[in-house]
């Protein structure tokens, strides 16, 4: 029977991977709106569209350059939650 605090690491240790991993779609995501937004303000356009494309664009492009350690962050927690199974297994 696998115990609460070995529970609560394989969680501690997904949320973690969760947010390190997301994180660099999100800040870029984050600015380009942030820089959207004052252009919006500064020129008075209101079009809703406007921020999805760029962003779209600019997530796109971040995926293209982070792709790689984002898969080799989620490999590495898959490799390390299977590599323990038989220790979870045996608690």
């Amino acid at each position: 029977m696998i115990s609460q605090e070995a529970i609560l690491d394989i969680a501690r240790d997904a949320i973690y991977t969760i947010i390190i991993t997301s994180a660099p779609l999100l800040i870029v995501s984050l600015v380009v709106g942030l820089i959207i937004s004052i252009f919006q303000t500064v020129t008075s356009i209101q079009e809703q569209t406007l921020t999805f494309v760029p962003k779209i664009i600019a997530v796109f492009v971040a995926l293209m350059i982070c792709g790689s350690w984002m898969m080799d962050n989620l490999t590495g927690f898959i490799d390390r939650l299977w590599s323990n199974f038989s220790t979870y297994l045996s608690m």
